[in-house]
């Protein structure tokens, strides 16, 4: 019996990494993504089932878990990945954007787990892996909506870790650098410019699939370029990943 995964932002940068990597290794993809074009066309190069649907929106995840059990009657990965960037300057407030980025970053992470975890225990247990950032451990000053949203992430991870763990289920979480996507591409030739390592999308998602598998609930995984990615760990704090923090960057 195939392991089947849903993946959310799958059109491309790591959502798409994801997708091409455990296809590769005979897993089964559901492919979700608000540009259609984009998430059809990766669909039919893994040969998965897709939706176009906004995440921000709770029937997104519900339809999409349908669609996991409809066409493959399981679930046994889920890697919510959808996140947009902020840029939302406090001072010049953009309601509309902040509402568009917190509905992304953080809903989206929301709805996505509670729709699968229904079909994941139907399916005997699994794994979700959601994308947070280093921005989600530590102050990103240059972008503090953004920031927010991804401690949002980090949060709602290390709580959760704990309750589905007794029903067969591990949550984790990402925590990569900037990474070479779609989401940093207005910022690249800055960071090349300046000699500054990006991750790329192949990095992360080998993160990813080490991820589903981290032993300890409520793993948080940093991602750096050229290193191995690393469990983070929380200083004196009870609760899961608990412990020293890895060592601090050169």
């Amino acid at each position: 019996m195939s392991t089947v995964a849903l993946i959310t932002g799958a059109a491309s940068g790591i959502g798409a990494a994801v997708a091409r990597r455990l296809s590769s290794g005979g897993v089964r993809c559901v492919l979700v993504d608000r540009d259609g074009e984009g998430v059809e066309r990766l669909a039919k190069e893994v040969e998965g089932a897709w939706l176009a649907a906004d995440v921000s929106e709770e029937e997104a995840s519900l339809e999409a878990v349908a669609l996991a059990e409809q066409r493959y009657g399981r679930l046994d990965l889920v890697h919510l990945n959808a996140g947009i960037s902020g840029g939302v300057d406090l001072a010049d407030f953009d309601l509309e954007r902040y509402r568009a980025i917190v509905g992304v970053n953080v809903d989206g992470v929301v709805f996505g787990v509670r729709a699968s975890v229904p079909l994941l225990i139907r399916s005997g247990g699994g794994a979700i892996v959601a994308t947070s950032s280093l921005a989600g451990l530590v102050a990103f000053a240059g972008d503090p909506i953004y920031t927010m949203t991804k401690h949002a992430v980090v949060g709602l991870v290390r709580a959760l870790a704990e309750p589905l763990a007794q029903r067969n289920i591990r949550i984790n979480a990402v925590c990569p650098g900037f990474t070479d996507t779609p989401l940093v591409a207005a910022a690249r030739e800055m960071f090349v410019n300046a000699g500054f390592p990006l991750l790329t999308a192949e990095d992360v998602a080998a993160a990813v699939e080490t991820a589903f598998y981290a032993e300890t609930p409520g793993t948080l995984l940093v991602v750096q370029p050229g290193r191995q990615p690393v469990p983070y760990r929380y200083t004196g704090v009870p609760g899961p990943a608990g412990g020293q923090r890895p060592p601090a960057s050169d």
